[in-house]
């Protein structure tokens, strides 16, 4: 692999000339992934009046994966779950997030996040960098139980915080509560339980007037 001709964060600061290359390569795509925290998504936080970042956001679905793990519909690996959470948003450094219910950024968002992650995955070495690729294409594809719950839990986890700021991106003009089940569909793909929870969590908050009624 082969990292992008474009700036990168390590070049403002310069690494040691001297340090071995390997992991001069593994420092810089670290250096590189701090962007994650200036990402923002749409979702508010549940402990403060703002919104999340991609970072936080990743941060809490591995500890979810590791909290929830028993209501997976398929025995599942917990540390591969948590490599393929961890991992997933990676891309939205260069792709920015999409917001869930974006139609017509979404149209474009595959094209997008397959560049983004060309970019950023060959800035490591070519085995490592394989190694991550290998797990956000896993959780794009969907076809393995790990990768099955942790869209469950990517799902999941802004529906919380939504029911928390009462609506929150529920509230998007133009969005119903059907829609809002129709994007959490993924949910039950990966754990029966958790889809349950999150019908019954819409269908009160459609209740109490936070989604529009379709």
């Amino acid at each position: 692999m082969t990292s992008s001709d474009a700036e990168l964060l390590a070049d403002r600061t310069p690494l040691p000339s001297d340090l071995d290359s390997r992991l001069r390569e593994h420092l810089t795509f670290l250096i590189e992934v701090d962007q994650l925290k200036t990402i923002l998504r749409a979702s508010p936080l549940a402990a403060a009046d703002r919104r999340e970042n991609d970072a936080e956001h990743s941060w809490h679905l591995a500890l979810m994966v590791m909290v929830l793990a028993e209501y997976a519909d398929e025995p599942i690996d917990v540390g591969h779950t948590i490599k393929l959470v961890v991992v997933h948003d990676l891309v939205e450094i260069y792709a920015g997030d999409t917001p869930i219910y974006d139609t017509k950024l979404g149209e474009s968002q595959q094209e997008r996040e397959e560049a983004a992650a060309d970019r950023l995955f060959g800035i490591l070495p070519d085995d490592s960098g394989r190694q991550l690729r290998a797990l956000w294409d896993e959780f794009e594809a969907r076809q393995t139980p790990e990768a099955r719950f942790a869209k469950a839990i990517d799902r999941f986890q802004p529906l919380l915080l939504n029911w928390m700021a009462k609506g929150g991106t529920w509230r998007t003009p133009g969005v119903t509560a059907n829609d809002v089940r129709s994007r959490k569909a993924a949910i039950g793909e990966g754990s029966a339980a958790l889809y349950d929870a999150a019908m019954q969590l819409i269908d009160e908050g459609e209740r109490r007037g936070w989604a529009r009624t379709s």
